[in-house]
């Protein structure tokens, strides 16, 4: 049986058998409803529910675990098809700076509540320069609830350079929601359906400049909702875009993603800063944005860095949307070598040195 390869990001769960030229089997919605055993809802939600539905993770890392554990059950028997007593090896992708405690929780709740045989762990950015093809290069992972800067080099992420910007798509979804209510402010909108309006108008000027001009000038779009209301789309879709490039829009003081990812690469030893910049990936739902890699690339070549951020194409045998699962996909590759060469964590591992193996065997 291949391994199970898992990333779990704040809004979807990428899971599946650890077939590296495939997109995972599983793509599911990590937040949960709550329900009595019947399958009615409760009555009334508990403190850390809205709505009765849980969040196992916040920002990208384990907040629940009583939910992740609910979670992970669901994906491995009912998903996968493991059956109890009869578990297999699992690789986690870990998002950037994940807290020792955390990796250590989770790899307690492997051996001890899932029985699994072999557990290994590695970062997002290790594993997505791995499903273009790279050891060393600098990821910019723009996730649900937080934006990832890491360099790598030689397999090994420079965390004293990395960056961790807690902003994400989910605040993006809240800008466009804050927008369209200033121009619709008769429409009541429920925020999963302005994330699918944000998937579908959403984009990014092609500078600065064409950003200000829609302040003068621009198209209407106007979309029927699924109650016949009609909104009116207008400047909003280039504001979501644009504020990842000028984050003061967000209420922010901090520099755009193109010069975060510059300046974080300027701390590293120059030597390597070539390597780094000319090994850029783009990752996470949001880059797929219409207009967004032209804009990073434009914004790039008007860099004052004597070396520009240049990006790397995905393989063309990789599956489509790459970088909407590149964590899963390189975890799919480097499962097809810890495990069969047993540089994985054993069950005899665990139950010889205890949680702490972790830090020891996955580096």
């Amino acid at each position: 049986m291949e391994a199970v390869v898992i990333d779990a990001g704040s809004k979807l769960l990428k899971a599946g058998f650890a077939v590296p030229d495939q997109a995972p089997s599983m793509v599911i919605p990590t937040h949960m409803k709550i329900m009595n055993e019947d399958g009615s809802l409760p009555d009334s939600p508990s403190h850390h529910q809205t709505n009765n539905v849980v969040d196992p993770l916040v920002r990208g890392f384990i907040k629940d675990w009583d939910a992740m554990e609910d979670l992970l059950h669901h994906v491995l028997y009912n998903g996968l098809g493991w059956e109890i007593g009869n578990e297999g090896q699992i690789l986690f992708a870990d998002p950037l700076l994940t807290p020792k405690t955390v990796r250590e929780q989770l790899v307690q709740m492997m051996f001890e509540t899932f029985n699994i045989s072999g557990f290994y762990a590695s970062e997002q950015a290790v594993l997505s320069l791995y499903a273009v093809g790279r050891i060393s290069g600098c990821t910019v992972d723009i996730g649900h609830g937080k934006i990832d800067i890491a360099p790598v080099i030689e397999g090994a992420v420079q965390h004293i350079a990395s960056k961790r910007l807690e902003i994400g798509g989910g605040d993006l979804t809240k800008l466009f929601e804050q927008e369209l209510a200033k121009s619709n402010p008769l429409i009541k909108l429920d925020i999963s359906e302005v994330e699918k309006l944000k998937e579908q108008y959403a984009c990014c000027a092609e500078d600065d400049f064409a950003y200000d001009k829609t302040l003068e000038s621009c198209p209407e779009e106007q979309h029927t909702l699924p109650d016949g209301q009609v909104i009116s789309i207008k400047r909003e879709r280039y504001t979501v875009g644009e504020a990842l490039f000028q984050p003061s829009i967000l209420g922010l003081e901090a520099h755009g993603i193109v010069e975060q990812l510059v300046r974080i690469i300027s701390t590293v030893s120059s030597e390597n800063h070539r390597q780094l910049l000319e090994n850029t990936v783009l990752c996470g739902g949001t880059v797929s944005m219409t207009g967004f890699e032209d804009r990073f690339q434009r914004e790039a070549s008007l860099c004052s860095s004597s070396i520009r951020p240049s990006l790397v194409k995905a393989p063309e045998y990789m599956p489509e949307n790459l970088s909407m699962y590149s964590a899963w996909v390189g975890g799919a590759i480097l499962a097809k070598v810890v495990f069969p060469q047993n540089q994985h964590i054993t069950k005899g591992d665990y139950d010889e040195s205890g949680p702490s193996v972790v830090h020891r065997k996955c580096f």
